[in-house]
């Protein structure tokens, strides 16, 4: 196989020849608008179930009890026994809260059995006096959310169905005990929560005596489960906690712009961040504001979302798009990219009868969807990456599917069949589904979060059920911001509200949106110039200033944008290799489809030059404890000095800390002037060099962490960089295997010294040369000639 050394990167190329004919542009529209089949939509449905059951039996079999199924250790997430992620598990309880989250999602799909079986290890196993610090926010929502919507639903089938004769309430009690855990978080100043609390001593734990700071949507998405708490139980703490706690939020909106900030402190009510928008920090707060009214019947919080809806529409919505501003200077724009969870926002603005603009930024987010696969954590205004990761969130599809009730226009089938089809082709593992921690790579994480079940898999059945297919009428529920199920009826078991009328917020129902008829909206019409603009912010490159073969690299964004709008996309092949695929149908325009033909061809005639320079082998030697010389074999650097002719380093070698040097070193001290040994993996090998570089190390060695990698069974490879010279010290890599030597002889002598030199054989003579590791995303391979080349990156998911 011959190779071409591409500034470091590797490509295989695989051009598909089509001609443009009539035929084929038929197919260039990406999304169907005729009405989907009935057959068709219940194959979805199908489909949608089956989905579900692969990533609960996945759970139910290898996690549970744990908390969280890790599909990719296929084992279960326990706090305290699994390694911390920080924060990110305050949502962990011990509770097996998946199952929990889970509850109803069953009676959805009509599994009465399961929902049966279910029920009863929750009350066997579950408890919750145990001495762990939670997110009062998750655990609501998740946990006392979802008890007492499979209460609800086990009293209900009870009488629909005469199953579960034996249930009394037992679930409503573990909700409640759960409820007076949460309590001691709202003894507060202000009445607004604590983020976080113990569940077995309240605040009382040295963790929590500096609490201070929480975000609007966790001191704001409490009211619905709390007052649904209170009415079942008939003890009206619940409710009235969370009722004083949305008149702080209130009274702290910045009175000239009624919008509100993003960070508080509980205890003074003073804002830490006042950057307003609809995402991540503030979401379901606007959420809860018009879900209260609709389930509680109390009339300011129907004013209250008025005021910040037309808020938000004056200063926030910009088109399609939702952009933060200062919520003290509304017309100042506080970042350049959104988020991914405001796309809950569209399905919210159906409920409250504004459709046009729903349509609108549902249509942006689903052209960001089929530009990356999937919704990246967050992107740019021109829509770009800005965070990589895709955790399988539901609002995407919830919007889509409140979207297609309100409109029964079958695009919106499409659009989730589009959805459906992008989690089995790229998040589908053997034990269930694992978030994407980099949509540009595809590269899995060892993470499902329960609301992959509670949500996503039940807004995808419902999209495509039909009302007749379900257990109960959806139509007499709401939903909540996780997806559970609370009965419109709860609002007629008494009221707990306190009917205060606060004088400004009389007169605020004159803000009220009157709701359009479906059947005057056509939505193709406000859609159509909405991929317009998504597919439009990057100009074509002309034909005077043709992208060539031989000025591309895969590390330049411009270059990368170009060679998408030409209908080419890069996939990985596995071992580091990239391939490039190019399809007419895939391309911008018919122009650009030609070009990237043309470049297609120039990639090809290129990877077979002859005039392609070796690539040298470096080596890393060392004496062993048995007093034996050793030399393992390492691939070079496009990066810093390569060791060439009678160059060395010798030097004692030391592992950075933390290993991956993905963050700052915690050990600058031992890396001067020593080797650093470095783990491959989260960033760029450049970004290593340059970190390892800066604490003055004088070399560095990276080692891979893929089992069972080695010289002997892989392609050599060299690490890419990025285009910017400024690495002065020599970087080598070792496969795993070679790898595992040298850390067994660090292990039997810390002050292990080696020498770093060059092999004295070429690249060619131990296999092929270099490949690519800038891109792990499967895809299906076109027909066609291909061939490889040379170069290595690592991929760098978002900070």
């Amino acid at each position: 196989m011959r190779t071409l050394q591409d500034r470091g990167v590797a490509l295989v190329v695989v051009a598909t020849v089509m001609a443009l004919s009539s035929v084929a542009a038929e197919h260039i529209s990406s999304v169907p608008t005729h009405n989907m089949s009935n057959k068709e939509r219940n194959e979805l449905k199908e489909e949608a179930r089956e989905m579900f059951y692969h990533a609960y039996r996945a759970y139910m079999d290898k996690a549970y009890p744990a908390d969280e199924l890790m599909p990719l250790s296929c084992t279960g997430r326990y706090r305290g026994v699994t390694p911390s992620r920080g924060d990110l598990d305050d949502v962990l309880g011990n509770f097996s809260m998946t199952l929990v989250d889970t509850l109803d999602t069953l009676v959805i799909l009509g599994d009465l059995e399961e929902f049966e079986r279910a029920v009863k290890l929750v009350i066997k196993d579950v408890k919750f006096d145990s001495d762990i610090v939670v997110s009062v926010f998750e655990t609501n929502i998740r946990m006392v959310g979802g008890l007492l919507s499979a209460h609800i639903l086990a009293e209900y089938v009870q009488k629909q169905a005469d199953v579960m004769m034996w249930y009394r309430g037992e679930l409503l009690e573990m909700a409640k005990d759960l409820g007076y855990r949460l309590l001691p978080a709202f003894n507060t100043s202000t009445g607004i929560p604590h983020a976080r609390v113990n569940l077995k001593h309240g605040m009382k734990v040295e963790s929590l005596r500096h609490s201070r700071e929480t975000c609007t949507a966790c001191a704001g998405t409490i009211l619905l489960e709390f007052a649904a708490l209170s009415r079942l139980s008939g003890e009206p703490i619940f409710e009235a906690k969370a009722h004083a706690a949305m008149d702080a939020l209130w009274k702290m909106r910045h009175r000239s712009s009624d919008l509100m900030g993003t960070v508080l402190n509980v205890h003074s009510g003073d804002w830490i961040r006042r950057e307003s928008g609809v995402g991540a920090g503030i979401d379901s707060y606007y959420e809860y504001c018009l879900k209260s009214y609709i389930l509680l019947g109390d009339e300011r919080y129907l004013a209250r979302f008025n005021r910040h809806y037309n808020a938000i529409m004056k200063y926030i919505s910009q088109g399609p798009m939702l952009l933060d501003v200062q919520m003290h200077r509304p017309h100042t724009k506080t970042r350049n990219f959104m988020d991914a969870l405001l796309a809950f926002w569209p399905g919210l603005q159906v409920l409250s009868g504004d459709l046009k603009p729903a349509v609108q930024t549902h249509e942006m987010l689903y052209q960001v969807m089929q530009m990356h696969t999937f919704i990246p954590e967050a992107f740019t205004y021109d829509f770009q990456v800005h965070w990589g990761q895709h955790h399988l969130r539901p609002e995407f599809i919830e919007s889509t599917y409140f979207l297609y009730r309100a409109t029964g226009d079958h695009y919106y089938l499409q659009v989730g069949k589009k959805a459906l089809k992008a989690l089995q082709k790229h998040a589908r593992v053997p034990c269930g589904y694992a978030a994407v921690n980099d949509v540009r790579t595809g590269k899995h994480e060892d993470r499902m979060d329960s609301y992959v079940l509670s949500e996503t898999f039940k807004y995808l059945y419902l999209l495509f059920s039909d009302p007749s297919d379900l257990l109960l009428n959806i139509e007499n529920f709401i939903f909540t911001t996780e997806a559970h199920l609370l009965p419109l009826t709860l609002g007629q078991l008494g009221n707990h509200t306190f009917n205060i009328k606060d004088h400004e917020e009389g007169g605020m129902l004159d803000f009220m949106r009157s709701c359009p008829s479906p059947n005057k909206l056509f939505p193709e019409t406000v859609r159509r110039p909405l991929r317009d603009l998504v597919t439009g912010v990057c100009p074509r490159i002309s034909s005077a200033k043709r992208l060539r073969a031989a000025d591309f690299q895969a590390s330049n964004a411009d270059h990368l944008r170009t060679v998408y709008d030409m209908g080419i996309t890069m996939v990985s092949l596995g071992e580091g290799k990239v391939q490039l695929l190019h399809s007419f149908y895939n391309a911008k325009s018919p122009e650009d489809a030609e070009r990237g033909l043309v470049f297609m061809q120039e990639m090809v005639e290129l990877s077979k030059s002859n005039t392609i320079p070796k690539t040298q082998l470096q080596e890393v030697s060392f004496q062993g404890s048995d007093g034996e010389p050793r030399a393992l074999k390492a691939g070079p650097s496009h990066f810093g000095p390569e060791l060439t002719g009678d160059m060395t380093v010798v030097q004692r070698v030391v592992y950075a800390n933390p290993s991956k040097v993905c963050t700052t070193l915690k050990n600058v001290q031992e890396l001067r002037g020593r080797i650093a040994v470095v783990e491959r993996g989260d960033c760029t090998f450049v970004d290593k060099a340059r970190r390892v570089q800066v604490a003055g190390a004088v070399a560095a060695i990276v080692y891979d962490n893929t089992p069972n990698t080695s010289i002997d069974n892989q392609q050599m490879f060299a690490m890419s960089g990025d285009g910017r010279d400024d690495v002065k010290i020599p970087v080598v890599f070792l496969f795993t295997k070679e790898a595992e030597v040298l850390r067994a002889a660090i292990r039997a002598n810390s002050e292990l010294e080696v020498t770093l030199r060059s092999s004295k054989e070429a690249a060619d003579d131990a296999g092929d040369s270099a490949t690519s590791n800038s891109a792990d995303k499967p895809s299906k391979t076109e027909s066609g000639s291909s061939s490889s080349s040379s170069g290595s990156s690592e991929s760098k998911p978002a900070p």
